[in-house]
């Protein structure tokens, strides 16, 4: 978890539905003549032959490693999931089976048990496998979906949160309606902060609870109250007579959306104890094996676009609360205790790749894992899961850049990949090679970090004298990074007979909080110097058409494409993806609203219109000449189809040859099926094919 940073991130995975005539493969050429793809290079259907694992589960005696093996259904247009096991030895077996979702899997202490989330009876519910008999059931029967499942360490109770709705009576009630009339939905009132949300729409009244329920399946008993959502991890006291979870109590008109503190539950009283009191976000609470300490994540509230996540520890009654990574400047984004109780080992990004350290309660730190990733798929963002067995071996979605997630083990510095699950899908596909650069910024001498995607017949063209088309194609966030990862979207482009390039600008995490935070108050700025140096280090390096350069972005790489064509004529055409063209506007339409103002700027938008103005793409809107495409989903409310609607009208207005690709139904990370990630590629293309 980034507090302030990736919980709030623009940068969904995003992909684009087609809502005019659909296009064909066949039409996706190599933009320069001459730049015959290879025949085996990745095609847009092959989306649907690529699978990705997640959800790692290894046994106390690291024999085994369970995990979600995700693939994509090609009739339904449908990404499902099934729970696998696979041996220390790379032995595969499905654990379940059929076209369904299962997926959450925690294994039982004693690790004789699978607990799993499942929707094969319609509607999500907890389900168990008895490991050594091979049964399974359906053990609930809630009205909402579970979550966060955790076992009680004497595994006689589950703990998960599911939502409870909250009676509320209509403020008004229409007098004279007869009783069969047919009369208009009545109006819905509003009164809340926060109202709605991404993805999920308008909000129900009502709030995330924890329950406890039998391991054995039976009624689940409600155990929190409080008007606030208990969205975060669950732990239990050794004993299992106490939940240790984060919640946010503050009032919200309070502001502090983010906000969360620890509170210890006793089951029998049913008395919470507020451990922690910080403002900031204060998450993920997980008692130590020895049940003497908690150790937990804690980023402080500076009123900054970004702030580090510290691994924090203190004793079970919340006394002696310390940091341990105060000197570490990256922020912890997952933590588990090791077996000994004696140190925890954490998980977090360093310049674009995803690693595991043991950080020793005594202040000793030691690398014990690299190559992390995998589960971005669409694009090159970091994004990783591990677990740790008894004896110190981790078990952990291991990224490779030609390669979504596969399985990988490690101990004492041995590494072995476990699955290979995408052979069958690539093995006989030539794929982009990816090879990292770092340019010094035209600005202030920065190093900036870049990866460059080279096509997979790159060098025989170069070595022929060709010059082949390049495509910047940016990161959201803007507070996120990219890095040496798998991405469907950078293959496809780069199949194409593209020179596709990816930077971390300033703003980027990963690189310490005083890089992130220089766009704080300050966004798009410097930000697009760093990313023209880039695309002036490949071009020196690499065989570039300086006369056919492109540019595409999606939410916070959206700001800054249309940025960049404000203040610079050099790119043949862009495509604009979900993006903040009218900050003033967005500020005050986006589902984040409170959080954006209060943390990423100084004033209130009518305190201050001319640094939101002065920093908002629609005011360069009118130096624009690059042929522009813009794609948002219809259902957005991060980034609302407003703003798109602005800037494509501005542009249709100073007869800019400008296109608007309108999703339906799709909310900001749009990338929930198949096609839409292939409809996104290949509209992209699509319009750069229109403007050599």
């Amino acid at each position: 978890m980034k507090a302030l940073a990736v919980a709030l991130s623009l940068a969904a995975l995003w992909t684009a539905n087609v809502n005019s005539e659909p296009l064909s493969t066949s039409k996706l050429t190599p933009q320069s003549s001459g730049l015959n793809k290879p025949e085996n290079a990745l095609q847009l259907e092959d989306i649907f032959t690529l699978e990705y694992a997640s959800n790692i589960n290894i046994t106390k005696d690291a024999k085994q490693v369970y995990f979600v093996r995700n693939y994509m259904d090609i009739n339904t247009d449908r990404k499902l999931t099934n729970i696998w096991q696979v041996s220390k030895q790379g032995q595969l077996t499905p654990v379940t089976t059929g076209l369904k979702n299962d997926f959450a899997p925690s294994l039982s202490p004693s690790n004789d048990r699978l607990a799993y989330l499942s929707d094969e009876t319609g509607s999500v519910q907890i389900h168990m496998k008895w490991l050594e008999s091979g049964q399974t059931a359906r053990i609930s029967n809630l009205s909402s979906m579970p979550s966060k499942v955790v076992w009680s360490p004497d595994e006689k109770y589950l703990a998960f949160t599911q939502f409870v709705a909250e009676k509320t009576q209509p403020v008004v009630n229409l007098p004279g309606k007869p009783a069969k009339a047919d009369w208009a939905k009545p109006a819905v009132f509003v009164d809340s902060m926060y109202y709605r949300f991404d993805g999920v729409g308008n909000l129900n009244n009502g709030y995330q609870q924890i329950f406890i329920m039998s391991a054995d399946g039976g009624s689940p008993r409600q155990v929190t109250f409080a008007k606030s959502n208990h969205n975060g991890a669950i732990s239990w006291s050794k004993d299992s007579k106490t939940l240790l979870y984060a919640v946010n109590e503050l009032d919200e008109s309070k502001q502090e959306w983010t906000n969360s503190n620890i509170f210890a539950l006793e089951l029998n009283s049913g008395e919470p104890k507020q451990l922690t009191d910080e403002l900031g976000t204060t998450s993920s609470p997980i008692v130590s094996p020895n049940g003497k300490y908690i150790a937990y994540l804690n980023a402080k509230q500076n009123y900054r676009n970004y702030q580090n996540v510290e691994l924090m520890v203190m004793n079970l009654d919340g006394s002696e609360q310390r940091s341990l990574t105060k000197n570490l400047d990256r922020s912890i984004n997952s933590i588990k205790w090791s077996s000994n109780s004696k140190g925890v080992y954490m998980m977090y990004h360093d310049h674009g790749e995803t690693f595991v350290d043991h950080q020793a309660l005594s202040g000793k730190r030691k690398r014990m894992a690299k190559n992390l990733g995998g589960l971005s798929f669409g694009r090159p963002y970091t994004g990783a899961q591990f677990d740790v067995s008894e004896n110190g071996t981790l078990a952990y979605t291991f990224s490779d850049p030609q390669r979504p997630a596969d399985v990988a083990i490690t101990r004492k510095g041995k590494t072995e990949q476990l699955t290979d699950l995408n052979a069958d899908a690539l093995d006989h596909k030539q794929l982009a090679s990816i090879k990292e650069i770092t340019v010094k910024s035209s600005y202030d001498q920065r190093p900036i970090q870049a990866w460059i995607a080279l096509p997979p017949n790159y060098e025989a063209l170069k070595n022929q004298g060709k010059k082949l088309p390049l495509i910047l194609e940016i990161h959201g966030g803007p507070v996120t990074n990219y890095g040496p990862h798998f991405a469907a979207e950078i293959q496809l482009m780069a199949a194409q007979g593209y020179v596709v390039v990816y930077a971390n600008p300033r703003g980027s995490d990963s690189y310490g909080k005083e890089f992130a935070q220089t766009i704080y108050n300050n966004y798009p700025s410097q930000d697009y110097d760093d990313l023209m140096s880039v695309v002036d280090g490949v071009i020196a390096t690499e065989a570039v058409d300086t006369d056919k350069l492109y540019v595409t972005g999606g939410s916070g790489g959206g700001v800054l494409t249309s940025w960049i064509i404000g203040h610079t004529d050099r790119f043949k055409a862009a495509v604009v993806a979900k993006p903040v063209i009218n900050w003033i506007s967005f500020t005050l339409t986006t589902d984040i609203h409170s959080f954006v103002i209060k943390n990423w700027f100084e004033k209130m938008p009518w305190e201050d219109p001319e640094h939101y103005m002065k920093l908002s793409p629609l005011s360069y809107v009118g130096n624009v000449t690059t042929p522009t495409m813009l794609l948002t989903g219809e259902a957005d409310l991060r980034t609302p189809i407003g703003e798109t609607e602005q800037y494509y009208q501005a542009l249709k207005l100073r007869n800019i040859p400008t296109a608007m690709v309108r999703i339906p139904d799709a909310p900001h990370g749009i990338y929930k099926r198949p096609s839409n990630l292939m409809s996104k590629v290949a509209h992209i293309l699509w319009w750069f094919e229109q403007h050599p």
